[in-house]
């Protein structure tokens, strides 16, 4: 949270520079950078360094836990961490244009592949405690949640594609800022109501199923960044998936809020704003995985799914959770 705050009081440093209206870039001169400022350097490296450790143990669990099946959330690091490296590279370069959309592009969308991760879990994780408990809980059928909810980002996703793209262009720049705020716009209400139906499968499953909703462990013992073994403790990973939505929604609101001051806007031009409220949220939500991965809180064997719910075969869950990409 230090390395962002931060970055606010640094970011006002120098960037009164940018207080030009959107038109002037119709006749901008070879002094003003395409993005408007000057970006630091020193920020994008601890970034880069961050999502790199991160996505470094994400690997780490595919290979030791999830070699054969591993979830798009490990491409989220690796785009952010390219994107952030860019940013180092726009620095020293800031009047080129193909960099600063190449940065803009990876940095603004790399989000769509993480969010399409907390649809599979849920529908995986409702399936875990039984297929009664999952019919039963789950507002949206689990084999649509994934098939809904991916559409849902791969729409938007080009959306904002096409609006990032657009306001690179002088004479598109402010439609392409709209449409990219459009699609922004889409992709939090449509995460909202995702996180919606997240947060009443739990209050459904403690209200109806206690027995199921009553699992104990230590949090300390069960999470870890190098442990492998499975743990019956489902609401461990049921409250991450809580606190990824919270980053993720505030990352969305923060987009709006910079897209909508415009080109010049206070939060555009003042990067550490970027950091502690884009860069800073997605961070946490991803690595709160590295230490809660997945698949170690969902696949229970047949015996204990037979106590919390129905004997329904965690592989018949998986297979028809991933039908939608048949």
């Amino acid at each position: 949270m230090f390395y962002g705050a931060a970055l606010v009081v640094a970011s006002s440093e120098g960037s009164n520079l940018n207080s030009r209206s959107i038109s002037d870039l119709e006749t901008r001169d070879s002094t003003r950078p395409i993005a408007g400022f000057i970006m630091k350097v020193w920020p994008a490296v601890i970034g880069a360094a961050l999502y790199g450790i991160s996505g470094l143990l994400h690997w780490i669990h595919f290979f030791r836990v999830d070699f054969v099946r591993t979830t798009v959330a490990d491409f989220e690091p690796k785009v952010m961490t390219i994107g952030l490296a860019l940013r180092i590279g726009v620095s020293h370069s800031p009047y080129s244009l193909t960099l600063y959309i190449v940065e803009d592009l990876l940095v603004l969308l790399s989000p769509c592949a993480f969010l399409a991760t907390d649809y599979l879990l849920l529908s995986r994780l409702a399936n875990s405690l039984g297929r009664d408990i999952a019919d039963d809980c789950l507002l949206i059928p689990s084999r649509r949640i994934t098939k809904i909810f991916v559409w849902s980002d791969v729409i938007t996703f080009w959306v904002q594609a096409s609006g990032g793209g657009m306001s690179t262009s002088e004479s598109l720049s402010s439609a392409g800022t709209t449409v990219a705020m459009v699609g922004l716009v889409l992709q939090l209400v449509s995460f909202a109501l995702f996180t919606c139906l997240l947060i009443s499968f739990g209050f459904r499953v403690r209200t109806k199923y206690p027995d199921a909703w009553d699992v104990q462990s230590s949090v300390l013992s069960d999470a870890g960044p190098f442990k492998t073994s499975t743990t019956t403790n489902w609401k461990i990973l049921y409250y991450t998936m809580c606190l990824t939505c919270t980053g993720i929604l505030t990352r969305s609101a923060f987009r709006i809020a910079e897209f909508a001051g415009g080109y010049n806007g206070y939060l555009a031009i003042h990067e550490g704003y970027f950091f502690l409220l884009d860069t800073l949220p997605l961070w946490i939500a991803m690595t709160l995985y590295c230490f809660i991965w997945p698949s170690r809180f969902i696949n229970q064997d047949e015996k204990n799914i037979e106590v919390r719910g129905s004997p329904f075969s965690l592989v018949e869950a998986n297979r028809n959770n991933d039908s939608y990409t048949s």
